[in-house]
Protein backbone atom coordinates (compact mmCIF):
# COMPACT_ATOMS: atom_id res chain seq x y z
CA UNK A 1 0.00 0.00 0.00
CA UNK A 2 1.83 3.16 -0.72
CA UNK A 3 4.35 2.93 -3.44
CA UNK A 4 5.49 6.55 -3.19
CA UNK A 5 8.34 5.07 -0.50
CA UNK A 6 7.84 8.86 1.17
CA UNK A 7 4.06 7.86 1.33
CA UNK A 8 3.43 7.08 5.21
CA UNK A 9 1.90 4.25 3.68
CA UNK A 10 4.58 2.84 2.30
CA UNK A 11 5.16 -1.05 2.51
CA UNK A 12 2.28 -0.95 4.75
CA UNK A 13 -0.09 -4.18 5.02
CA UNK A 14 -2.93 -3.75 3.13
CA UNK A 15 -4.87 -6.82 4.10
CA UNK A 16 -3.91 -6.37 7.91
CA UNK A 17 -5.13 -2.59 7.32
CA UNK A 18 -8.36 -3.79 5.99
CA UNK A 19 -9.13 -6.53 8.57
CA UNK A 20 -8.48 -4.14 11.27
CA UNK A 21 -10.50 -1.40 10.18
CA UNK A 22 -13.63 -4.09 9.39
CA UNK A 23 -13.55 -5.25 12.61
CA UNK A 24 -13.42 -1.79 14.41
CA UNK A 25 -16.85 -0.94 12.34
CA UNK A 26 -18.21 -4.05 13.10
CA UNK A 27 -17.48 -3.52 16.84
CA UNK A 28 -19.12 0.16 16.74
CA UNK A 29 -22.03 -1.09 15.13
CA UNK A 30 -22.42 -4.18 17.38
CA UNK A 31 -21.88 -1.60 20.70
CA UNK A 32 -24.73 0.39 19.14
CA UNK A 33 -27.11 -2.65 19.33
CA UNK A 34 -25.61 -3.78 22.62
CA UNK A 35 -27.17 -0.28 24.32
CA UNK A 36 -29.34 0.68 21.66
CA UNK A 37 -33.06 2.21 22.73
CA UNK A 38 -35.53 4.00 20.98
CA UNK A 39 -35.49 7.21 23.20
CA UNK A 40 -31.50 7.67 21.73
CA UNK A 41 -31.33 6.40 18.45
CA UNK A 42 -28.21 8.64 17.07
CA UNK A 43 -25.39 7.04 16.65
CA UNK A 44 -23.59 9.95 16.67
CA UNK A 45 -24.80 10.51 20.20
CA UNK A 46 -21.50 11.30 22.44
CA UNK A 47 -23.88 11.18 25.65
CA UNK A 48 -24.26 7.21 24.66
CA UNK A 49 -21.18 4.62 24.67
CA UNK A 50 -21.61 4.27 20.77
CA UNK A 51 -20.83 7.73 20.39
CA UNK A 52 -18.24 7.98 23.06
CA UNK A 53 -16.68 4.58 20.78
CA UNK A 54 -17.13 7.03 18.00
CA UNK A 55 -14.24 9.65 19.68
CA UNK A 56 -11.94 6.59 21.03
CA UNK A 57 -12.26 5.35 17.38
CA UNK A 58 -11.38 8.99 15.87
CA UNK A 59 -8.56 8.83 18.79
CA UNK A 60 -7.41 5.10 17.41
CA UNK A 61 -6.77 6.85 13.63
CA UNK A 62 -4.72 9.35 15.08
CA UNK A 63 -2.58 6.90 17.34
CA UNK A 64 -2.82 4.55 13.76
CA UNK A 65 -1.38 7.78 11.66
CA UNK A 66 1.48 8.86 14.01
CA UNK A 67 2.71 5.52 14.31
CA UNK A 68 3.36 4.88 10.44
CA UNK A 69 5.02 8.60 10.57
CA UNK A 70 7.38 7.62 13.27
CA UNK A 71 10.79 5.76 12.13
CA UNK A 72 10.41 2.71 13.40
CA UNK A 73 14.00 2.19 14.47
CA UNK A 74 12.24 4.42 17.19
CA UNK A 75 10.54 1.60 18.66
CA UNK A 76 13.79 -0.41 19.08
CA UNK A 77 15.56 2.52 20.54
CA UNK A 78 12.76 3.14 23.13
CA UNK A 79 11.49 -0.18 23.76
CA UNK A 80 12.85 -0.36 27.30
CA UNK A 81 11.43 3.45 28.33
CA UNK A 82 8.16 2.21 27.21
CA UNK A 83 8.39 -0.37 29.71
CA UNK A 84 9.81 1.35 32.26
CA UNK A 85 7.33 4.55 31.90
CA UNK A 86 4.29 2.34 32.09
CA UNK A 87 5.25 0.35 35.12
CA UNK A 88 5.34 3.53 36.59
CA UNK A 89 2.05 4.69 35.93
CA UNK A 90 0.76 1.11 37.06
CA UNK A 91 2.79 1.48 40.28
CA UNK A 92 1.07 5.45 39.89
CA UNK A 93 -2.42 4.10 39.66
CA UNK A 94 -2.57 2.20 42.98
CA UNK A 95 -2.19 5.58 44.71
CA UNK A 96 -3.84 8.23 42.58
CA UNK A 97 -5.80 6.29 40.26
CA UNK A 98 -9.72 5.44 41.33
CA UNK A 99 -11.86 2.53 41.77
CA UNK A 100 -14.06 0.62 39.18
CA UNK A 101 -16.25 -2.32 39.50
CA UNK A 102 -14.00 -3.18 42.02
CA UNK A 103 -10.57 -2.23 39.42
CA UNK A 104 -8.03 0.10 40.99
CA UNK A 105 -6.43 0.77 38.12
CA UNK A 106 -8.14 3.87 36.36
CA UNK A 107 -6.64 7.67 35.65
CA UNK A 108 -9.95 9.68 35.18
CA UNK A 109 -10.37 12.97 33.31
CA UNK A 110 -13.78 14.04 33.44
CA UNK A 111 -15.76 12.01 31.53
CA UNK A 112 -12.63 10.07 29.83
CA UNK A 113 -11.06 7.36 31.67
CA UNK A 114 -7.64 5.84 30.67
CA UNK A 115 -6.39 1.80 31.95
CA UNK A 116 -2.51 1.76 32.51
CA UNK A 117 -2.83 -1.80 32.46
CA UNK A 118 -3.90 -2.13 29.33
CA UNK A 119 -0.88 -0.60 27.77
CA UNK A 120 1.28 -2.44 29.09
CA UNK A 121 0.58 -5.54 26.19
CA UNK A 122 2.75 -3.43 23.92
CA UNK A 123 5.13 -2.37 26.34
CA UNK A 124 5.78 -5.71 27.32
CA UNK A 125 5.99 -6.75 23.88
CA UNK A 126 8.46 -4.27 23.20
CA UNK A 127 10.54 -5.29 26.19
CA UNK A 128 10.78 -8.71 25.24
CA UNK A 129 11.23 -8.14 21.71
CA UNK A 130 14.43 -6.25 22.48
CA UNK A 131 16.24 -8.39 25.21
CA UNK A 132 15.71 -11.39 23.45
CA UNK A 133 16.89 -10.21 19.89
CA UNK A 134 19.92 -9.37 21.74
CA UNK A 135 20.66 -12.67 23.41
CA UNK A 136 22.10 -15.30 21.57
CA UNK A 137 19.18 -18.04 21.31
CA UNK A 138 19.49 -20.67 19.40
CA UNK A 139 16.16 -22.60 18.66
CA UNK A 140 15.45 -25.69 19.94
CA UNK A 141 12.45 -27.40 19.22
CA UNK A 142 12.54 -31.17 19.23
CA UNK A 143 11.19 -32.69 21.76
CA UNK A 144 14.03 -34.32 24.34
CA UNK A 145 13.97 -34.70 27.93
CA UNK A 146 17.40 -34.67 29.19
CA UNK A 147 17.92 -32.18 31.88
CA UNK A 148 20.73 -30.54 29.40
CA UNK A 149 18.11 -29.94 27.19
CA UNK A 150 15.54 -28.88 29.62
CA UNK A 151 17.99 -26.11 30.69
CA UNK A 152 18.94 -24.71 27.90
CA UNK A 153 18.94 -21.04 27.35
CA UNK A 154 17.34 -20.99 30.91
CA UNK A 155 19.23 -17.78 31.96
CA UNK A 156 17.59 -15.92 29.12
CA UNK A 157 13.92 -17.25 29.62
CA UNK A 158 14.12 -16.94 33.54
CA UNK A 159 15.27 -13.26 33.09
CA UNK A 160 12.77 -12.82 30.66
CA UNK A 161 9.87 -13.87 32.95
CA UNK A 162 11.00 -12.66 36.49
CA UNK A 163 12.70 -9.29 35.46
CA UNK A 164 9.79 -8.47 32.84
CA UNK A 165 6.67 -10.80 32.63
CA UNK A 166 6.68 -11.68 36.40
CA UNK A 167 6.82 -7.40 37.78
CA UNK A 168 4.01 -6.19 35.89
CA UNK A 169 1.74 -9.52 36.41
CA UNK A 170 2.21 -8.64 40.39
CA UNK A 171 1.32 -4.88 40.17
CA UNK A 172 -1.48 -5.15 38.03
CA UNK A 173 -3.06 -8.02 40.35
CA UNK A 174 -2.62 -5.58 43.09
CA UNK A 175 -5.12 -3.17 40.97
CA UNK A 176 -7.68 -6.34 41.31
CA UNK A 177 -7.26 -6.38 37.69
CA UNK A 178 -6.97 -10.47 38.10
CA UNK A 179 -8.17 -11.21 33.85
CA UNK A 180 -5.59 -8.58 32.41
CA UNK A 181 -2.58 -9.90 34.76
CA UNK A 182 -3.44 -14.08 33.60
CA UNK A 183 -3.10 -12.04 29.97
CA UNK A 184 0.71 -11.70 30.06
CA UNK A 185 1.25 -15.48 30.77
CA UNK A 186 0.58 -15.46 26.90
CA UNK A 187 4.10 -14.44 26.44
CA UNK A 188 5.49 -18.09 27.08
CA UNK A 189 4.47 -18.45 23.22
CA UNK A 190 7.10 -15.76 22.39
CA UNK A 191 9.68 -17.34 24.77
CA UNK A 192 8.86 -20.86 22.87
CA UNK A 193 9.42 -19.62 19.56
CA UNK A 194 12.46 -18.28 19.99
CA UNK A 195 14.35 -21.06 22.02
CA UNK A 196 12.17 -22.14 25.16
CA UNK A 197 12.89 -25.84 25.21
CA UNK A 198 9.27 -27.73 24.48
CA UNK A 199 10.46 -30.10 27.93
CA UNK A 200 9.12 -26.69 29.34
CA UNK A 201 5.77 -26.67 27.89
CA UNK A 202 5.42 -30.04 28.72
CA UNK A 203 6.25 -29.76 32.31
CA UNK A 204 3.92 -26.57 31.89
CA UNK A 205 1.31 -28.36 30.71
CA UNK A 206 1.45 -30.92 33.31
CA UNK A 207 1.34 -27.78 36.06
CA UNK A 208 -1.71 -26.70 34.66
CA UNK A 209 -3.67 -29.81 34.50
CA UNK A 210 -2.38 -30.65 38.22
CA UNK A 211 -3.85 -27.31 39.17
CA UNK A 212 -7.13 -28.41 37.73
CA UNK A 213 -6.47 -31.56 39.70
CA UNK A 214 -5.69 -29.94 42.72
CA UNK A 215 -8.86 -28.00 43.17
CA UNK A 216 -11.14 -30.39 42.20
CA UNK A 217 -10.09 -32.94 44.80
CA UNK A 218 -10.71 -32.11 48.18
CA UNK A 219 -8.79 -34.33 49.91
CA UNK A 220 -5.04 -32.62 49.89
CA UNK A 221 -2.86 -35.38 51.97
CA UNK A 222 -4.04 -37.98 49.66
CA UNK A 223 -3.62 -36.15 46.44
CA UNK A 224 0.48 -35.67 47.66
CA UNK A 225 0.24 -39.29 48.93
CA UNK A 226 -0.81 -40.22 45.03
CA UNK A 227 1.81 -38.54 43.24
CA UNK A 228 4.66 -39.56 46.20
CA UNK A 229 3.36 -43.52 45.14
CA UNK A 230 3.47 -42.14 41.27
CA UNK A 231 6.97 -40.87 41.76
CA UNK A 232 8.16 -43.27 43.33
CA UNK A 233 6.94 -46.24 40.86
CA UNK A 234 8.57 -43.77 38.07
CA UNK A 235 11.92 -44.16 39.34
CA UNK A 236 11.64 -48.34 39.31
CA UNK A 237 11.24 -48.24 35.34
CA UNK A 238 14.01 -45.52 34.61
CA UNK A 239 17.38 -46.43 34.85
CA UNK A 240 18.18 -46.20 38.50
CA UNK A 241 21.55 -43.73 39.47
CA UNK A 242 21.75 -40.58 41.75
CA UNK A 243 21.24 -38.21 39.08
CA UNK A 244 17.41 -39.59 38.13
CA UNK A 245 16.76 -40.08 42.00
CA UNK A 246 17.30 -36.14 41.97
CA UNK A 247 15.63 -35.49 38.83
CA UNK A 248 12.57 -37.44 40.19
CA UNK A 249 12.77 -36.13 43.51
CA UNK A 250 12.56 -32.19 42.43
CA UNK A 251 9.90 -33.13 40.09
CA UNK A 252 8.07 -34.55 43.37
CA UNK A 253 8.90 -31.08 44.90
CA UNK A 254 7.49 -29.28 42.35
CA UNK A 255 4.70 -31.31 42.09
CA UNK A 256 3.86 -30.92 45.61
CA UNK A 257 4.56 -26.99 45.37
CA UNK A 258 1.89 -26.94 42.87
CA UNK A 259 -0.52 -28.49 44.86
CA UNK A 260 -0.37 -26.82 47.96
CA UNK A 261 0.09 -23.40 46.22
CA UNK A 262 -3.37 -23.90 44.70
CA UNK A 263 -4.75 -24.76 48.14
CA UNK A 264 -3.31 -21.67 49.48
CA UNK A 265 -4.42 -19.22 46.77
CA UNK A 266 -7.67 -20.65 46.34
CA UNK A 267 -8.38 -20.98 50.01
CA UNK A 268 -7.04 -16.88 50.12
CA UNK A 269 -10.05 -16.11 47.35
CA UNK A 270 -12.65 -13.56 47.22
CA UNK A 271 -15.97 -15.55 47.33
CA UNK A 272 -17.35 -14.26 43.92
CA UNK A 273 -13.78 -15.61 42.52
CA UNK A 274 -14.71 -18.90 44.19
CA UNK A 275 -18.05 -19.54 42.90
CA UNK A 276 -16.54 -18.66 39.61
CA UNK A 277 -14.42 -21.57 39.45
CA UNK A 278 -17.07 -23.66 41.71
CA UNK A 279 -19.23 -23.07 38.36
CA UNK A 280 -16.62 -23.75 36.22
CA UNK A 281 -16.15 -27.10 38.03
CA UNK A 282 -19.48 -28.03 38.24
CA UNK A 283 -19.43 -28.37 41.67
CA UNK A 284 -22.11 -27.67 43.69
CA UNK A 285 -25.09 -26.15 42.80
CA UNK A 286 -25.01 -23.48 40.39
CA UNK A 287 -27.77 -20.65 41.14
CA UNK A 288 -28.77 -19.25 38.20
CA UNK A 289 -29.84 -15.80 39.80
CA UNK A 290 -26.32 -14.86 40.79
CA UNK A 291 -22.97 -16.71 40.17
CA UNK A 292 -24.59 -18.40 37.26
CA UNK A 293 -26.49 -15.25 35.46
CA UNK A 294 -23.76 -14.11 33.73
CA UNK A 295 -22.93 -17.29 31.59
CA UNK A 296 -26.60 -18.78 31.68
CA UNK A 297 -27.79 -15.32 29.67
CA UNK A 298 -24.87 -15.18 27.54
CA UNK A 299 -25.92 -19.06 26.46
CA UNK A 300 -30.02 -17.94 25.90
CA UNK A 301 -28.37 -14.79 23.85
CA UNK A 302 -26.13 -16.71 21.46
CA UNK A 303 -28.23 -19.96 21.17
CA UNK A 304 -31.71 -17.97 20.64
CA UNK A 305 -29.70 -16.00 17.18
CA UNK A 306 -29.75 -19.97 15.75
CA UNK A 307 -28.05 -19.92 12.21
CA UNK A 308 -28.76 -16.63 10.99
CA UNK A 309 -29.70 -14.27 13.98
CA UNK A 310 -32.55 -12.30 14.91
CA UNK A 311 -31.65 -9.12 12.66
CA UNK A 312 -29.78 -6.38 13.51
CA UNK A 313 -30.90 -4.58 16.63
CA UNK A 314 -33.43 -6.84 16.99
CA UNK A 315 -31.76 -8.84 19.93
CA UNK A 316 -34.50 -8.90 22.47
CA UNK A 317 -31.85 -10.72 25.24
CA UNK A 318 -29.47 -7.39 24.17
CA UNK A 319 -32.17 -4.85 24.08
CA UNK A 320 -33.91 -5.50 27.27
CA UNK A 321 -30.50 -6.28 29.19
CA UNK A 322 -30.64 -9.06 30.24
CA UNK A 323 -26.85 -10.10 29.73
CA UNK A 324 -24.59 -8.01 31.91
CA UNK A 325 -21.65 -6.07 30.36
CA UNK A 326 -22.84 -6.64 26.92
CA UNK A 327 -21.29 -4.25 25.56
CA UNK A 328 -17.69 -5.30 26.75
CA UNK A 329 -16.74 -8.11 28.14
CA UNK A 330 -19.61 -10.07 26.34
CA UNK A 331 -20.29 -8.17 23.34
CA UNK A 332 -19.92 -11.56 21.70
CA UNK A 333 -23.50 -12.53 22.78
CA UNK A 334 -24.76 -8.92 20.43
CA UNK A 335 -23.27 -10.93 17.55
CA UNK A 336 -24.21 -14.10 18.14
CA UNK A 337 -28.07 -13.02 18.96
CA UNK A 338 -28.43 -10.64 16.24
CA UNK A 339 -25.90 -12.07 13.36
CA UNK A 340 -26.57 -15.86 14.58
CA UNK A 341 -24.14 -18.85 13.73
CA UNK A 342 -22.72 -17.43 10.53
CA UNK A 343 -22.24 -13.71 11.79
CA UNK A 344 -20.61 -14.95 14.74
CA UNK A 345 -17.88 -17.55 12.82
CA UNK A 346 -17.78 -14.63 10.60
CA UNK A 347 -16.22 -12.81 13.80
CA UNK A 348 -14.21 -15.22 14.56
CA UNK A 349 -12.84 -15.40 11.62
CA UNK A 350 -11.34 -12.49 10.91
CA UNK A 351 -9.97 -12.30 14.18
CA UNK A 352 -8.26 -15.54 13.44
CA UNK A 353 -7.02 -14.37 9.98
CA UNK A 354 -5.80 -11.05 11.54
CA UNK A 355 -3.82 -13.34 14.33
CA UNK A 356 -2.57 -15.88 11.69
CA UNK A 357 -1.82 -12.76 8.97
CA UNK A 358 0.81 -11.08 11.85
CA UNK A 359 1.79 -14.60 12.43
CA UNK A 360 3.23 -14.56 8.68
CA UNK A 361 4.25 -11.45 8.38
CA UNK A 362 6.71 -12.01 11.33
CA UNK A 363 7.83 -14.99 9.98
CA UNK A 364 9.24 -12.90 6.78
CA UNK A 365 10.99 -10.43 9.22
CA UNK A 366 14.99 -9.86 8.62
CA UNK A 367 14.77 -8.40 12.34
CA UNK A 368 14.98 -10.36 15.31
CA UNK A 369 13.18 -7.63 16.74
CA UNK A 370 10.52 -7.69 14.57
CA UNK A 371 9.45 -11.05 14.70
CA UNK A 372 9.94 -11.02 18.08
CA UNK A 373 7.56 -8.34 18.60
CA UNK A 374 5.00 -9.54 15.87
CA UNK A 375 4.85 -12.61 18.02
CA UNK A 376 4.18 -10.72 21.09
CA UNK A 377 1.11 -9.17 19.32
CA UNK A 378 -0.58 -12.78 17.78
CA UNK A 379 0.09 -14.06 21.33
CA UNK A 380 -2.02 -11.41 22.92
CA UNK A 381 -4.77 -11.19 20.27
CA UNK A 382 -4.97 -15.11 20.39
CA UNK A 383 -5.49 -15.53 24.08
CA UNK A 384 -7.69 -12.22 24.18
CA UNK A 385 -10.39 -14.19 21.50
CA UNK A 386 -9.67 -17.55 22.93
CA UNK A 387 -10.73 -16.39 26.74
CA UNK A 388 -13.15 -14.20 25.93
CA UNK A 389 -15.57 -16.22 23.76
CA UNK A 390 -14.64 -18.96 26.00
CA UNK A 391 -16.15 -17.30 28.78
CA UNK A 392 -18.76 -16.19 26.85
CA UNK A 393 -20.03 -20.01 26.15
CA UNK A 394 -19.10 -20.87 29.44
CA UNK A 395 -15.61 -22.70 28.42
CA UNK A 396 -13.83 -20.68 31.00
CA UNK A 397 -14.42 -18.82 34.04
CA UNK A 398 -15.62 -14.98 33.58
CA UNK A 399 -12.30 -12.85 34.05
CA UNK A 400 -13.25 -10.14 32.12
CA UNK A 401 -11.08 -9.43 29.24
CA UNK A 402 -12.61 -7.30 26.06
CA UNK A 403 -12.43 -9.06 22.63
CA UNK A 404 -9.74 -7.27 20.54
CA UNK A 405 -11.36 -4.42 18.19
CA UNK A 406 -14.96 -4.84 19.29
CA UNK A 407 -15.77 -4.28 22.86
CA UNK A 408 -16.19 -0.29 23.99
CA UNK A 409 -13.58 0.95 25.48
CA UNK A 410 -10.83 3.50 24.84
CA UNK A 411 -8.14 1.85 26.99
CA UNK A 412 -8.53 -1.11 25.02
CA UNK A 413 -8.96 -0.14 21.92
CA UNK A 414 -6.24 2.70 22.10
CA UNK A 415 -3.86 -0.53 23.12
CA UNK A 416 -4.48 -3.01 20.64
CA UNK A 417 -4.03 -0.53 18.11
CA UNK A 418 -0.67 0.83 19.14
CA UNK A 419 0.19 -3.02 19.61
CA UNK A 420 -0.51 -4.09 16.13
CA UNK A 421 0.16 -0.90 14.29
CA UNK A 422 3.63 -0.96 15.72
CA UNK A 423 4.25 -4.22 13.74
CA UNK A 424 3.10 -2.96 11.03
CA UNK A 425 5.47 0.14 10.79
CA UNK A 426 8.16 -2.69 11.77
CA UNK A 427 6.86 -4.99 8.91
CA UNK A 428 6.97 -2.03 6.50
CA UNK A 429 10.19 -0.71 7.60
CA UNK A 430 11.24 -4.28 6.11
CA UNK A 431 11.50 -3.15 2.58
CA UNK A 432 13.32 0.28 3.25
CA UNK A 433 16.15 -2.29 4.64
CA UNK A 434 15.59 -4.80 1.48
CA UNK A 435 16.88 -1.65 -0.78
Amino acid sequence: MGRNENSIFYGVDRVSLLVYVTLVIMGWLNIYAAVYNEEHQNIFDTSQKYGMQLIWIGGAAVIAFSILLIDANFYTVFAYAFYGFFIVANILVLFLGREVKGSHSWFRFGKFGIQPAEFMKFATSLALAKFLSNQNIVVNQQFRLRLKDLIKNYKNTIFALLFIIAPLIIIIKLQNETGLAIVFISFIIVLYREGLSVGFLIFGLLAAILFVVSLIVTNLSGLLITLAVIAAASFLFIRRTRKNLIVVLLVYIAAAGVVLATNYVYNHMEDHQKVRIDVLLGRGTVNLKKEGYNVNQAKIAIGSGGLLGKGYLQGTQTKYDFVPEQDTDFIFCTVGEEWGFLGSTVVIFLELFLILRVIFLAERQRSDFSRIYGYGVASVLFFHLAVNIGMTIGLMPVIGIPLPFFSYGGSSLWSFTILLFIFIKLDANRLLILR
